[in-house]
């Protein structure tokens, strides 16, 4: 039986043939990788672009979010569960309206009349299926539209470049600052969102998220260094350009796996929101 090495993110699953990597959406066919979701849409809404969440990107504008199945991380509070990583994700086939990128495309140009600037591929996490975010992209820029990104930027660079030239605004979740919440929490790896938000803000808009959960990344100090980190980001020709990134400071509810948890309080998203505002110009909060 065949198999072959998925090179998206920093998992590099081996699939065998016809089975699926970690995302549960990337299978294996020929001794290649491939998106076994493209095209399979789940989710199809007209948000407020600040829904994304961008404020600093055609405010007052509408755009329209698709979503599709699977994701590479495994965060206990997912709002998004049921698509992005539970059994029923698994099924997507069946649950999922399949739309070609002209059809998503021609959705989009049909509900410029009702504000839509575009599509923000959303809900779940789109760079597992890159291959139809550039389709469809193409498409959009025809038409003079955007395309918007909600990435947990745990993707190779590689994969940012190709899909990079594509996209004309992205909120990127900086979920944390510790190695520890990223790797024992969402099973991830925080230097890979790290170096993928280095690269980002140098070839788009780019606004990050940071959802604080009580008793995990809720301290000052970590969002001290989070700030300043973000701060100290450059621009393609090396100029400082971190003050000017937007952060969204966000209040966790109790959902999912972490239903035990008590809401952050709201002073504590203030706080932190003041303390990150020591070094970035742009601080919004959230679901307050």
């Amino acid at each position: 039986m065949s198999e072959a090495r998925c090179d998206v993110c920093f998992r590099h699953c081996l699939i065998h043939e016809g089975g699926r990597g970690f995302c549960g959406a990337r299978t294996a066919s020929g001794g290649k990788v491939y998106p076994e979701n493209y095209g399979r849409i789940t989710s199809l809404a007209l948000d407020p672009i600040e829904k994304k969440p961008l404020r600093r990107f055609y405010p007052g504008s509408r755009i329209l979010s698709a979503g599709s199945c699977g994701c590479n991380l495994r965060c206990p509070f997912c709002q998004n569960y049921e698509i992005s990583w539970s059994e029923k994700a698994m099924g997507f086939k069946a649950r999922a309206e399949y739309l070609p990128p002209e059809e998503l495309a021609a959705i989009a140009v049909r509900l410029r009349s009702e504000g839509n600037i575009g599509v923000a591929f959303t809900y779940n996490e789109p760079l597992i299926g890159y291959e139809y975010i550039i389709d469809t992209a193409r498409l959009i820029r025809r038409e003079g539209m955007k395309t918007v990104l909600v990435t947990n930027g745990t993707a190779e660079l590689h994969v940012l470049e190709k899909t990079g030239p594509y996209i004309d605004a992205m909120n990127i979740d900086l979920k944390g600052f510790s190695e520890h919440y990223y790797s024992d929490i969402l099973d991830g790896r925080l230097e890979m969102v790290k170096d993928f938000i280095t690269r980002a803000v140098q070839l788009t808009h780019v606004e990050l998220t940071t959802l604080i959960v009580p008793g995990e990344n809720d301290s000052e100090e970590e969002m001290s260094d989070m700030s300043r980190w973000i701060y100290e980001r450059k621009d393609a020709g090396g100029r400082r350009m971190g003050e000017e990134i937007p952060l969204h400071v966000s209040r966790f509810f109790p959902c999912f796996h972490m239903t035990d948890r008590k809401a952050t309080p709201v002073r504590t998203v203030y706080r932190l929101a003041e303390k990150a505002r020591e070094n970035l110009r742009y601080v919004y909060t959230g679901n307050c």
